[in-house]
């Protein structure tokens, strides 16, 4: 089941880690950080996980959230403009458009846990969530390209 806002989830997930007597720590695990991805395909895995968190003594479980903010949609629409400029067409500013209706939803949720010197990831995210992050990509990728329109003399 795919959901189109996972602050229900965050709200569950809350509750959840609570009623097992754990603590929780809000924070963003990086990816340059050692880890291993927890992969369940089942939409309630996230208990799982933290069932798995508490069967290793973990002190803690971290949480992190991702909630689309307009200033974020914005400056994604911005910078693909500016990149189809002069033309303005494009699929891609088409879909970045279509962010706005989510705005103020929650696309991505991380819960972790430390053990045996590797953090314990568990992701999940939305497919709005993942298509910003791709357009977000793909903006940053082609800001990195170099032209050269200098002429040659």
């Amino acid at each position: 089941m795919a959901f189109d806002d996972l602050t229900a989830v965050k709200d569950d997930m809350v509750a959840f880690i609570a009623g097992h007597g754990m603590r929780r720590m809000n924070s963003f695990v990086p990816e340059d950080v050692p880890t291993v991805l927890f992969e369940e395909d089942d939409v309630d895995g996230w208990k799982d996980f933290v069932e798995h968190a508490k069967a290793a003594n973990a002190p803690f479980i971290t949480m992190s959230d991702v909630i689309l903010e307009p200033e974020d949609v914005a400056a994604l629409i911005s910078q693909l403009r500016d990149q189809t400029y002069p033309d303005g067409d494009s699929g891609d500013l088409e879909e970045a458009q279509g962010l706005m209706q989510h705005v103020g939803k929650t696309g991505y949720l991380q819960l972790g846990f430390a053990h045996g010197g590797v953090i314990f990831l568990y992701e999940t995210a939305t497919e709005w969530y993942d298509l910003f992050q791709e357009l977000m990509e793909s903006v940053s990728e082609l800001g990195h390209i170099i032209v050269d329109d200098r002429d040659d003399e």
